[in-house]
């Protein structure tokens, strides 16, 4: 159980953020039952997942990925954002509406944080539920949001090309773009909440780092202890879906 100061205290600096940052990891999907990676049952058991993710498997064979992501996003379609999601999304209205800055920087790709609410949302890997054009032919994205699809794979609508998932694939980078401005917000911001992640995987790992060296705080929520909790300011060890509504009513409490 967590003690009620350190709750308070938390809350207190919750209150006073005036540049907000949250990084957060597959636990707060997980609250929600999102499906585990590597499905136990059905077609994909016996499937090698980690070549289905990568470009190199799409290439040998787009009808067959797409088939397996479509498959994850039907399951994903039975899944509602926790109490944790709505939390986060709360606390960014409370943030913006007194003028501060926001960002919630996501490794997940299933979308819940939007479909909770939250506004400025950076996806570090992508989401499953847009597209992109195998070819490049522009940056915009299509929004899929039915499940199954008509056909596998996806015509691109813009040119003779297919569409391939807007998911970052084993072997491939980030979006610098999105890496860029995810280094920017945490080396400004006053505090950074890291909600759910094992703080292991990099560059998104290093985030907390960037920010307790320019001074901010950080608060780490987490089922378990991490590398990260010895370095955290503060380290909360529980569900998400439990401890960041607790927050938030004390939030509401000091009058934030």
């Amino acid at each position: 159980m967590i003690e009620p100061e350190t709750i308070a205290k938390v809350a207190e600096l919750m209150v006073k953020a005036r540049r907000a940052v949250v990084l957060t990891g597959a636990g707060v999907s997980a609250e929600s039952g999102v499906p585990t990676f590597r499905g136990k049952d059905g077609f994909w058991r016996d499937e090698d997942v980690t070549q289905l993710a990568t470009l190199k498997g799409f290439l040998a064979d787009p009808k067959k990925v797409w088939e397996w992501y479509d498959w994850r996003r039907g399951q994903l379609k039975e899944v509602e954002p926790n109490p944790g999601h709505y939390a986060l999304a709360e606390w960014e209205k409370t943030v913006v509406g007194r003028g501060g800055s926001y960002s919630l920087i996501t490794q997940n790709i299933d979308g819940l944080h939007e479909h909770a609410g939250s506004k400025n949302i950076l996806e570090l890997h992508g989401n499953i539920w847009y597209a992109r054009c195998l070819k490049g032919c522009t940056a915009e994205l299509k929004y899929l949001p039915d499940t199954p699809l008509p056909e596998y794979p996806p015509p691109c609508p813009w040119c003779n090309s297919i569409l391939r998932p807007h998911v970052v694939w084993f072997g491939e980078q980030l979006d610098p773009a999105i890496t860029e401005e995810s280094f920017t917000v945490s080396g400004a911001a006053d505090l950074i909440l890291v909600v759910g992640t094992s703080a292991q995987v990099y560059p998104a790992a290093g985030l907390p780092y960037v920010t307790s060296r320019a001074g901010g705080t950080v608060v780490e929520i987490n089922l378990e202890p991490t590398e990260l909790s010895y370095a955290a300011d503060f380290a909360l060890h529980g569900k998400s879906g439990e401890i960041l509504p607790e927050l938030m009513d004390k939030v509401k409490e000091l009058g934030g």
